[in-house]
């Protein structure tokens, strides 16, 4: 199923649970009861309430869109380091050169159509991606200098290795999970919260009443979807691609 229909269906969801309930509580209010009567001290409750709830709401999307754009330069980083290394080989002989582009082709191939949904289902690297990435980076140290030139291109691009290797393990932490279950325990309750004490407000079942009730429960299902979605960054609707290493194998 499509994220944005999973998105629309439980928005949707949520503002007929509270038309739902909306209805359920509207049975039980005795005919007498003035809704103007709401005490001063539940409103300003209400409205601390609701404040508090989106500045932690603000600081749950940045940090996770902040995690997922450095996701993003990770990946960047890697298949960069590793195009630089496959530029710089050209100096050497034709057997060297060939062997650095064969084992870089063979990763990037690799990681684009079997590691990535590995990574995406279960946040973590596989074994046989290490072992592709230990083929690179032993065909660059054999690459041995036999001039001046070679010298010159040698250090760098053992550098580039060594780049790669800590973007690689950068990858691996980026497919966890960014946000803690304490996190997502304080989202919900407080939602769940926030949500309750529109009710403590007596809201009735007019129509302008029940719309600002929906939006504003509808609004809470979107921004807890989006950072839910954010949450796994190469796994979700939003998810970083694999585009970088599709470039770098079809170079």
């Amino acid at each position: 199923m499509p994220y944005w229909l999973r998105l629309i269906i439980v928005m949707a969801a949520t503002g007929t649970v509270i038309y739902v309930i909306t209805g359920l509580v509207q049975r039980r209010v005795r005919a007498d009861d003035d809704p103007s009567q709401t005490p001063d001290v539940i409103e300003y409750m209400t409205m601390m309430i609701g404040v508090v709830y989106a500045i932690v709401l603000g600081l749950a999307i940045a940090g996770a869109w902040e995690a997922r754009n450095e996701a993003q330069t990770v990946v960047q980083n890697e298949s960069q380091a590793l195009h630089e290394v496959a530029e710089r080989a050209q100096v050497f002989p034709a057997a060297d050169r060939e062997r650095i582009r064969r084992s870089i082709d063979a990763y990037a191939a690799y990681v684009a159509d079997k590691e990535w949904p590995e990574m995406a289902a279960k946040g973590q690297l596989t074994d046989r991606g290490d072992q592709l990435f230990g083929k690179v980076r032993t065909a660059v140290l054999r690459s041995e200098p036999r001039d001046e030139l070679q010298g010159q291109a040698y250090t760098p691009m053992a550098d580039q290795i060594a780049l790669a290797d800590e973007a690689r393990t950068n990858r691996g932490e980026s497919a966890q999970p960014t946000m803690p279950p304490v996190v997502w325990f304080g989202l919900i309750v407080g939602a769940v919260v926030s949500i309750g004490m529109v009710f403590a407000l007596q809201i009735r079942r007019t129509a302008r009443e029940l719309t600002v009730a929906m939006l504003y429960c509808a609004l809470f299902a979107f921004l807890l979807f989006l950072i839910w979605d954010m949450d796994a960054p190469f796994g979700r609707g939003m998810a970083i691609t694999p585009d970088p290493f599709l470039a770098l194998r079809g170079r």
